[in-house]
């Protein structure tokens, strides 16, 4: 308080005492940093464990990408006495499975939301935080107790189901497929939590005079996306707490030799996985739709229609998880159903994109880094999404599905 005074009574000691107290310095210390509410901080410890994550997780792709330089396997393979012992695959598969975790449920969902959405979205809004500034904090702690469980389960014994834990071989591994699965089912509280905090405060921490028609649009892709965690993860929590039924109790839901049926957990995984999607695409289109109207020097070209197709694409993301199903012997109805609505997905998608091209137009671009940035995005994003037409063509996906033209 002295210091406080003191800085006071210098000449401009008021304006240097207010900048050197900020949201790094207010409180030092670990304790300050466990136990803090700013939005800010919170920001930036999810970005310090995700990129954490993302790390470990780009280790793996490193072994796996070594692994697959040559055919018989550069790292895991049979060894010269027994050539025809293919066990030593298992490992790999091992790496894949826990690369596939970390990347999706570590780092894709969580990074945006928990990084950009935490630090930026009050700050957007006017706001001096989020709605529930401890429901934020337990938020990341969730996420830190599922990846400690996640991490654990490697010592119990690494998964090797692949990332979608696809039945009825989850069920048949001997590996710690209980643990791995329980992590998720927490990371996913915390997925819930950030969620719901989006949610309220867009609903409720509004400045006045900031109707729905005047937020900034990362703003309404960042509350698009909370529509996605709030609805689409606790299917998912469902899902692996009924396969870890399946393994525990054996009350036949998934396993074939008790009655249950596998396809029905895929359809359960890809109703959860599929707007994940989103999860992780639409906070970059909002950031996009920032830089693009910053460095064009534009206003934003079709306002309302950026801001509803955020909300288009999580409402459409819902019904089209059935074009991960194609080869599995759905009916020729539902093939039909949702190949067409795999069409029309890409409607709110190619609005974004000729928006941005229409609020390029004619402005005075300035080719900075983010600006290169985001027009490498517009490359990108476009090459993508053409490739999620000629999949959800069924005659194509039939023959594509499975194999280095999409991941799964």
């Amino acid at each position: 308080m002295a210091g406080s005074v003191e800085a006071n009574n210098l000449p401009g000691g008021g304006d240097f005492a207010a900048s050197a107290d900020n949201y790094l310095t207010h409180e030092r210390g670990l304790k300050s940093w466990l136990f803090t509410l700013d939005h800010k901080r919170i920001g930036i410890m999810y970005m310090i464990t995700t990129l954490l994550a993302f790390f470990a997780g780009g280790c793996l792709a490193m072994v796996m990408r070594t692994q697959l330089l040559i055919p018989s396997g550069l790292i895991f393979h049979p060894s010269a006495a027994n050539p025809h012992n293919y066990a030593a695959y298992k490992y790999y598969d091992q790496v894949f499975t826990l690369h596939g975790t970390i990347m999706v449920f570590l780092v894709l969902v969580p990074i945006t939301p928990g990084i950009i959405g935490n630090f930026v979205l009050p700050l957007m809004l006017g706001a001096k935080d989020l709605a529930f500034p401890r429901m934020n904090l337990a938020s990341w702690y969730l996420y830190v107790i599922g990846a400690l469980i996640m991490v654990a389960s490697i010592i119990i014994g690494a998964v090797d189901t692949g990332w979608t834990f696809y039945t009825p071989y989850s069920i048949q591994t001997p590996t710690a497929v209980v643990w791995m699965v329980f992590g998720i089912f927490v990371v996913g509280f915390s997925s819930i939590f950030t969620g719901i905090n989006f949610i309220v405060t867009v609903h409720k921490l509004r400045p006045p005079g900031m109707t729905w028609f005047r937020m900034p649009l990362l703003i309404w892709a960042l509350y698009a996306t909370a529509i996605i965690q709030v609805l689409a993860t606790p299917v998912l929590g469902i899902t692996v707490l009924l396969l870890i039924a399946e393994r525990v109790l054996h009350i036949g839901i998934f396993n074939p030799k008790l009655g249950g049926d596998p396809v029905l957990f895929q359809h359960f995984f890809w109703f959860y996985s599929h707007p994940a999607v989103y999860i992780m695409i639409l906070p970059a289109m909002g950031i996009i739709s920032e830089l693009i109207t910053v460095f064009s020097r534009k206003h934003i070209f079709g306002y309302r229609f950026i801001a509803m197709s955020s909300i288009a694409i999580a409402l459409l993301g819902f019904l089209v998880w059935g074009h991960h199903m194609f080869p599995n012997g759905q009916s020729a109805l539902l093939d039909t159903i949702f190949s067409f609505l795999t069409f029309c997905i890409a409607i709110p998608s190619a609005i974004k994109i000729f928006n941005w091209l229409a609020t390029m137009y004619k402005g005075s671009i300035t080719l900075t880094t983010p600006m290169l940035y985001a027009l490498s995005f517009l490359i990108l994003f476009t090459i993508g999404g053409i490739t999620g037409l000629v999949l959800g063509a069924l005659a194509s996906d039939m023959q594509l599905h499975d194999t280095y033209f999409v991941g799964v």
